[in-house]
């Protein structure tokens, strides 16, 4: 696969052992941070923490992107497929309550390989953290080795998918991956602790102007899911870093409370479940500091 990639929709076909393609990413393994999370979904992080793998590199590139320094600036250290089974092994011995590989697209086939490894070992859920972005053909390779999805849906517009992740055919991608992802895993199952074991987390993240796209957002999750088979997280954390350009200045700014309630509300009337934040969680305080811990 590596070989020539295939494996997310920008469909780049390079030889990823000689040369790198849009995600910025090679052939092997690269990782800045893998360690104990606590601030996911409560379902996700409800004792320890979920035990989060932050890939390097992404196919997405969003121009207002929290973790930066990893998604396009590829920071991080290049490890093995034995490596990075032990990292699972050794998150699972310090008590997460899941692996949690943040996005891990670009290295689907290294993942499938570090799982087989140790499967047979992991006593915990295995949760694909990523923006959406994702073949269904990509999702089926993965039948078998993920139990959760935690996909994003960041846009309904082509043409504001296309201004801030350079992908107008976004919403039309990511709508056929999402629905791939609950058909693969099912209805939400809950261990008697109240951690989510199986299914899916939609989650979507309330942009500065764009209330009304996100709104078109909660319509189709309403009229194409289930309550139980999807729970979704309406994200109140923007956050406007000094690397976005002028090109885009009406991201430099917090979304306001207006904004964030509009939405909140058009999703509790359409019946949707699952998760809201609080304003305090805009802040540059919740991105992880990447600097190899775990690695």
């Amino acid at each position: 696969m590596m070989s020539e990639c295939y494996l997310c929709p920008r469909k780049c076909g390079i030889d990823r052992t000689n040369s790198t393609g849009f995600c910025g990413a090679g052939a092997e393994t690269m990782i800045a941070r893998a360690s104990l999370h606590k601030w996911e979904e409560p379902c996700l992080s409800y004792k320890n923490g979920a035990g989060t793998v932050f890939f390097s590199g992404c196919n997405l590139h969003c121009c207002f992107c929290q973790n930066n320094r990893i998604s396009n600036e590829l920071f991080g250290k290049v490890i093995s497929d034995e490596k990075l089974a032990d990292i699972f092994l050794s998150l699972q011995d310090a008590g997460a309550d899941n692996i949690d590989l943040v996005t891990p697209t670009h290295f689907v086939p290294n993942i499938i390989r570090a799982l087989d490894n140790i499967k047979h070992k992991l006593v915990i859920p295995v949760v694909y953290n990523c923006g959406g972005y994702e073949l269904t053909e990509t999702i089926d390779i993965l039948s078998g080795y993920i139990d959760i999805y935690l996909p994003d849906i960041k846009y309904f517009s082509a043409d504001i998918s296309a201004k801030y992740s350079n992908a107008p055919d976004y919403f039309d991608i990511a709508s056929k991956a999402v629905l791939s992802m609950i058909k693969q895993v099912g209805k939400l199952t809950y261990n008697n602790e109240g951690g989510l074991i199986r299914g899916t987390i939609i989650r979507h993240m309330v942009l500065p102007s764009q209330r009304h796209d996100s709104m078109k957002i909660m319509d189709w999750i309403a009229e194409n899911t289930f309550t139980d088979e999807v729970l979704v997280s309406i994200m109140n954390q923007y956050t406007p870093f000094d690397f976005i350009s002028e090109e885009h200045k009406e991201l430099k700014r917090r979304i306001t409370k207006m904004e964030y309630n509009t939405v909140v509300d058009h999703a509790a009337e359409l019946g949707i479940n699952g998760f809201t934040q609080q304003k305090s969680s805009a802040s540059e305080d919740y991105v992880p500091d990447f600097d190899l811990t775990g690695v």
